[in-house]
């Protein structure tokens, strides 16, 4: 009688709505993690990052911890309209498809996050070595450690992307992925407190990656003369675009 009481409620039956989707969308949880580790991977050298040349005349005035503050609102803002336009869709009579839904919210916040710890490391002196594809490899283990990269440690440096450092960084990126699934609840309790919750959780992140990179924070009258960076090469996915530039993806309303 209980478990019939139970399934009768709506939260009940949109959580069976996620399971059912899920199964449906994909051989297994760990096949849509893995593809989505995939996203994230590719994405990561076509994010878009400004320099700290650019970003201190976007923000003329501001010291450092100014404008990372900035820039973490703008990020924490960013991901909570991620979250909030995905849990709006959870509330229409016929739920949409999870597996592409909740692909859209994980790469869409990844892609903000991941330009966030870029553009912190520029703000704080302490850009990674290399050209864009190993910065970009750099900013995905920091972003799936929650620190900052540490440039006095060659072997958190090691950026050649072979086999094995691809399959290690994916095991780390879905590892990143279950421990965020709070991200689902979206679905269950409407838009609102999935924008509170990924907001919550793009600050703690951003926090944690500031407070490693400000004790080593290099002044910026200090830094030695760095060059532009480059734009990023290929195409985001439609996902991860559509979160940067706060719209929803095509296809998903």
């Amino acid at each position: 009688m209980a478990d019939e009481e139970s399934r009768g409620r709506p939260g009940a039956r949109r959580m069976q709505a996620v399971k059912n989707g899920v199964r449906k969308g994909g051989e297994s949880a760990k096949a849509a993690a893995l593809y989505i580790a995939d996203v994230i991977i590719e994405n990561a050298p076509r994010v878009p990052v400004r320099d700290l040349a650019t970003l201190r005349k976007q923000f003329p005035g501001l010291g450092p911890d100014q404008l990372a503050d900035k820039l973490i609102s703008g990020a924490a803002n960013g991901t909570s309209t991620v979250g909030a336009g995905i849990g709006a869709a959870a509330m229409l009579p016929v739920p949409p498809a999870m597996p592409a839904e909740l692909a859209a919210e994980i790469t869409g916040v990844a892609a903000i996050e991941l330009k966030l710890i870029a553009e912190l490391h520029e703000v704080y002196g302490q850009r990674p070595p290399g050209g864009l594809k190993e910065r970009s490899f750099a900013y995905l283990t920091s972003w799936t450690e929650e620190r900052g990269i540490d440039l006095t440690k060659p072997t958190t440096l090691n950026v050649a992307l072979g086999g094995q450092m691809k399959r290690e960084l994916r095991q780390q990126i879905m590892k990143r992925t279950f421990r965020n699934l709070p991200n689902l609840m979206p679905f269950m309790i409407g838009a609102a407190v999935g924008a509170v919750m990924n907001r919550r959780d793009t600050r703690k992140v951003a926090e944690k990656v500031r407070r490693d990179l400000r004790s080593r924070a290099v002044p910026w009258d200090a830094l030695p003369p760095l060059p532009p960076l480059e734009r990023p090469s290929g195409t985001l996915s439609e996902a991860a675009r559509a979160a940067l530039e706060g719209r929803r993806p095509d296809g998903l309303g």
